[in-house]
């Protein structure tokens, strides 16, 4: 009897051991990290026509958003995500507060992360007649309008998915909002750069989604407390 005891308390111990080894490796995670490029020669930088409140509107020069390259021809705005990540995670990795401000009748920023079910706050600077239209398959969407009175409309996603926001009053106006379940996502800045980290160990798939250029899959490996670069060339 005493020898069945010991036993099963020595497995137990292993059992424990073993739970709290693979709890440590994954608590530690690894990072993904990388830049987007574009490829080949970028086309010119494309003025917008201003055809309403050009008091406001036109105060500066706008150009489109929708192929921003820098000039290591990395690649702006590109969202990367981990598709079949754990879901739930450290989620304040995205931060805190999420909000999209319409300034000069642009969207900043123009891609967004923002978690499922986290308030996101769409402020309008113009002192104009601005209107959100929101553009969405899981979700529900929305058609507002916010005057120059209504300084900021709330709202929230239930369903993670990406979804376009326009402007109805000011054609040119367009955003979007990457609503996700998982902290394992980023959008490259000025230099085509991204950063994923704590990121559990593994073999994932990465999308690499573009407005103008569109989605590519790659398959990565991550170990644990090791840096994993996964770069990527783009182009029209």
């Amino acid at each position: 009897m005493e020898e069945s005891t010991m036993c099963k308390r020595m497995i137990s111990s292993m059992l424990f051991t073993g739970l709290l080894f693979w709890g440590m490796v994954f608590a530690q995670g690894g990072t993904l990290m990388g830049t987007v490029s574009f490829e080949g020669e970028p086309p010119a930088p494309q003025p917008i026509k201003i055809t309403k409140d050009a008091k406001v509107c036109g105060k500066e020069p706008h150009y489109d958003e929708s192929l921003l390259v820098g000039e290591n021809k990395g690649l702006q705005n590109v969202v990367v995500s981990v598709l079949n990540a754990p879901k739930g995670g450290d989620m304040s990795r995205l931060g805190s507060e999420f909000a999209v401000h319409q300034m000069g009748c642009v969207y900043t920023p123009h891609v967004l992360l923002v978690p499922v079910n986290a308030p996101l706050l769409i402020y309008n600077d113009d002192g104009i007649l601005h209107n959100l239209h929101t553009y969405s398959k899981q979700n529900p969407s929305f058609n507002v309008s916010q005057p120059k009175f209504k300084k900021k409309v709330k709202k929230s996603f239930k369903y993670p998915e990406l979804i376009t926001i326009k402007c109805d009053v000011h054609g040119w106006m367009v955003g979007y909002i990457k609503v996700v379940d998982h902290p394992y996502h980023a959008i490259t800045n000025e230099k085509g750069e991204y950063k994923i980290e704590g990121l559990p160990p593994g073999t994932y798939q990465v999308e690499f989604w573009h407005e103008k250029l569109g989605a590519v899959q790659k398959e990565v490996t991550i170990e644990a407390g090791k840096a994993t670069t996964l770069d990527l060339s783009m182009s029209l």
